[in-house]
């Protein structure tokens, strides 16, 4: 039971971090991370496959005979046909959009049997749960931050030079070209790991049997601060550069600091 718990874990780390892999390659083109992802995903299959033919060989059934056994068997089917479309046409959005379907499939198949596949049943499930949510949503506030200091160093930066005050310690910001596209490189790595980490905490909270509000503060300000750092990204793709897309990207940060911090004392259910 252990060792299925296990597996299961890992295959939901491994399908998580393929579709940011797949996400940074969506929001700009990189190839090191399509071929990550790829990777990633090839063994989420071949994890899904196992399992598979483990419950026809020792069920002595196919796994559909309910609408959630047919959850586990849909999404297989669409990882497996992804990965084709990948190798065959290389058409990267549409294998990014049927996994992040399969993907919430492989979530409620998950949550369904919670009780069988989790030795603490439903409570470690949504423990689990909690665990990835936060860790993936504090890694995605440190990458932010990150983002917003390079966006203070070029914004103070832009700010001498257009004044024409040069000062030597100056030269240790570095240029403002590499601050832009540095904060640019972090944050595109940033929105798709709170993305995830967003909807982990969504089942958590359905798992849990938490009086869960799609109208508390703390939700509402999770969904406002990935809404702005798209619009970031949005901008940032579409050709935006300089002071106007820096002083941005601080203001985003600043109201990820008022969800982290007031939205907390104001939600029904984050402490």
């Amino acid at each position: 039971m252990v060792e299925i718990k296990w597996l299961y874990e890992l295959l939901l780390l491994l399908y998580s971090f393929s579709l940011i892999g797949f996400m940074i390659d969506f929001i700009h083109t990189n190839r090191k991370a399509v071929r990550i992802a790829f990777w990633l995903l090839s063994m989420v299959w071949v994890i899904q496959t196992v399992f598979f033919f483990y419950h026809v060989f020792s069920e002595k059934a196919f796994p559909v005979a309910t609408v959630i056994d047919g959850l586990y068997f849909y999404s297989w089917i669409l990882i497996g046909l992804s990965l084709v479309i990948y190798r065959l046409y290389s058409i990267r959005s549409i294998v990014l959009f049927i996994n992040g379907f399969a993907y919430i499939l492989m979530l409620m198949y998950m949550t369904a049997h919670a009780d069988t596949q989790f030795p603490g049943g439903t409570i470690q499930f949504a423990q689990e749960m909690l665990i990835a949510h936060i860790t993936l949503a504090l890694i995605s506030y440190g990458l932010f931050t990150i983002g917003f200091f390079l966006s203070c160093m070029y914004y103070i930066q832009y700010g001498l030079l257009k004044k024409k005050k040069g000062y030597r310690w100056m030269s240790r910001f570095g240029d403002l070209q590499t601050l832009d596209k540095l904060s640019f490189k972090i944050n595109r790595i940033g929105v798709p790991i709170l993305l995830i980490a967003i909807i982990l905490g969504i089942v958590w909270a359905y798992v849990s049997n938490w009086p869960f509000i799609w109208f508390d503060m703390k939700t509402i300000g999770s969904f406002v601060v990935l809404i702005m750092y798209i619009i970031f990204l949005f901008m940032r793709v579409i050709g935006y550069r300089g002071k106007g897309i820096a002083l941005y990207n601080i203001i985003s940060f600043l109201v990820l600091l008022i969800n982290f911090f007031l939205s907390s004392t104001l939600s029904n259910f984050h402490y």
